[in-house]
């Protein structure tokens, strides 16, 4: 985008580019991701043995473990974040 030009972007708040961030934001969203995943790991290998087989995670290969382990960790980071959220 060329400087002093209009921004092209269409939603009513403006453009994102150029937009800062507090590095304290962006360390709470780290450490969100991070636990996030950590919590989703943590749920999943714990219910891995009661999950139907086609849903256990085999090393370095993509599989619907691999899927269902996302999942988790999707969960857990959208329950961390909902849960900021009513503080």
């Amino acid at each position: 985008m060329l400087a002093g030009a209009p921004c092209p972007c269409s939603t009513p708040r403006g453009c994102a580019a150029g937009v800062t961030v507090s590095k304290p934001t962006v360390l709470v969203n780290l450490l969100q991701a991070s636990a996030a995943v950590v919590l989703g790991n943590l749920a999943y290998f714990m219910l891995e043995p009661s999950l139907p087989p086609a849903a256990h995670h085999r090393l370095f290969q993509p599989d619907l473990g691999l899927v269902v382990d996302f999942w988790f960790c999707l969960v857990a980071y959208g329950l961390i974040r909902t849960a900021r959220r009513w503080k």
